[in-house]
């Protein structure tokens, strides 16, 4: 879309196709050569996709809609047709040849996982490496976007995929990857097994928040969460809106509703749109609230919607997509482990705790009150905080989500002592975890890489009037039942909002702590490096965007 729309200015570049082109309407001809451009790539994208069959009529449709004949393919003549066809052509070769193995079908047969899959509907986790991942085996398993699995056993998504061309990543390092956050914590190892052992206890800390009848309440507004330090948590929100000069209204909800609406809405977008589509989405809202003053780079004279568009979506997903090469780098890197795996393998090992303490193991689940404890006579007895693990004395018990409930309409799974082997996320059963690596999380790396382009864009860290928010209704969540009240998420800054999606891939189970702040990191250095690449293909300046 940029490239058609740049071929009919006088100073913008194309990105992979640099046409100069004129027309006598110049406005037309953009609408015409962007049209085609994005329809054959579409087509040629969701051809052979799931849905298929409901999604290429659409695009059918809509081109009738706006009156493009769709028999038109040529790409060699001069009229806008035929450059955005040649536009999408030059699309779908590049992406043919850019290192992502479509043509074998996006699969890397040479990656194989050291561990055998873990059977989530069993105790326990067997693994030869505690610190690599290990794939799930789930009886009806169902893709994060919805499309049916057949084989019950996970296979690692693009762990080749920190090969693929980028569009402002540097030259890989030595180890090969784009941009390399480091290693994890390792379980054994001396210099980190602590810091693996607190951040699996942080894990089943934040799924024992996910009780609605706990009955503790939280104030979610700006003024109160946010403005974390750099690489950390434990921000406590802006003094007062810079936008208003106010500070900002309490906004207090069950903390429980909060988490649990957190891991929801943040897991693939309000629509299903996976991450760099949900950032699309928000980016989207951001500038119908800026419109008409549509200011590239916050200043200068405004630009049109169509320019500032185009603008945005070269930069968003040229950054979402080098986010989605740094992170899929670092996962096939690293092969590291998943929260799942780590709790019922070291639970299943015992307590790491007290040596002199009973089921003591190196390897075992650190000791909390409250949280993580050894089962004992004393503990199962009648009306003991662990009755109803009687039977299992001897074993680790974790206070945590216990499950989905039967009945998601009016139930919900709540918050209890299960046995640490049989440990879940709050996560629907047919999808658990995902089919790759846990570190670091793409979820942070995207968002984190879109706050820093929104932020370039529109010349402010702050949501337009200082103030982004997303109401998310009552008994609208998809685990479970609730909320019982409408929960309005509120961020200040990009930043907020990209560190919030991050954490909440530790209240669903899914990711520990160097996930995020690494991915964050990774996201970041791909956001700042993407919106410098974008502005060169801007052409002459206008407003900050040099």
């Amino acid at each position: 879309m940029w490239d058609a729309w740049a071929a009919y200015d006088e100073s913008a570049r194309g990105y992979l196709v640099d046409e100069n082109r004129t027309a006598g309407d110049a406005a037309a001809a953009r609408d015409e050569a962007i049209s085609y451009a994005a329809y054959r790539v579409l087509e040629a994208r969701y051809l052979t996709a799931a849905g298929a069959s409901d999604s290429i009529p659409q695009f059918d449709a809509l081109m009738t809609s706006l009156c493009y004949p769709t028999d038109v393919t040529s790409t060699d003549g001069e009229s806008p047709a035929d450059l955005g066809n040649l536009i999408a052509a030059e699309v779908l070769a590049a992406g043919a040849q850019d290192g992502a193995r479509e043509a074998d079908g996006y699969t890397d047969p040479a990656y194989q996982p050291v561990n055998d899959p873990l059977v989530v509907n069993e105790p326990g986790a067997v693994m030869v490496d505690p610190n690599r991942w290990q794939p799930l085996q789930i009886e009806q398993m169902i893709s994060q976007n919805g499309i049916p699995v057949a084989d019950g056993v996970q296979q690692f998504i693009g762990p080749y995929w920190g090969e693929v061309t980028g569009f402002a990543l540097p030259e890989p390092g030595a180890d090969g990857l784009p941009v390399d956050p480091g290693p994890p914590p390792m379980l054994g190892d001396s210099a980190s097994d602590d810091a693996f052992k607190q951040a699996v206890l942080e894990v089943i800390a934040y799924s024992a928040l996910l009780d609605p009848s706990d009955g503790v309440q939280v104030d979610i507004s700006p003024g109160s969460m946010g403005a974390n330090p750099p690489g950390g948590y434990g921000g406590t929100g802006h003094t007062t809106n810079p936008v208003t000069g106010e500070p900002y209204a309490s906004n207090v909800v069950p903390r429980a509703d909060f988490a649990r609406v957190l891991a929801e809405f943040w897991a693939d977008g309000p629509n299903s749109e996976t991450p760099p589509g949900h950032w699309n989405t928000i980016a989207n809202q951001v500038s119908d609230a800026l419109d008409p003053d549509l200011r590239i780079g916050g200043s200068g004279p405004p630009v049109d919607r169509l320019q500032w568009d185009v603008s945005m979506y070269l930069a968003l997903n040229g950054a979402t997509h080098d986010a989605a090469v740094a992170a899929w780098g670092a996962k096939g890197h690293y092969d590291y482990v998943r929260p799942i795996s780590m709790i019922r393998y070291m639970g299943g090992r015992g307590q790491s705790s007290d040596p002199q303490g009973a089921s003591y193991d190196p390897e075992g689940l650190p000791l909390r009150a409250g949280l993580v404890e050894v089962v004992t006579d004393r503990t199962t007895a009648v009306g003991g905080r662990h009755e109803n693990l009687r039977g299992h004395e001897g074993e680790i018990a974790v206070r945590s989500w216990v499950g989905r409930p039967d009945d998601t309409e009016s139930d919900v799974g709540g918050v209890g002592w299960i046995r640490a082997v049989e440990w879940i996320p709050y996560q629907l059963p047919t999808f658990v975890t995902p089919s790759f690596a846990g570190y670091v999380s793409g979820h942070s790396a995207f968002s984190r890489a879109a706050a820093e382009v929104l932020t370039g864009l529109t010349g402010s860290e702050y949501f337009p009037d200082g103030l982004g928010e997303q109401r998310i209704e009552a008994d609208s969540l998809e685990f479970e039942a609730g909320p019982d009240d409408d929960v309005v998420l509120q961020w200040a800054t990009y930043a907020d909002a990209a560190d919030q999606a991050g954490v909440s891939r530790l209240y669903g189970g899914i990711h520990v702590r160097a996930d995020d702040l690494n991915g964050r990191a990774v996201g970041e250095t791909c956001g700042r490096a993407a919106w410098a690449k974008a502005q060169e293909f801007y052409g002459e300046p206008v407003g900050g965007t040099t």
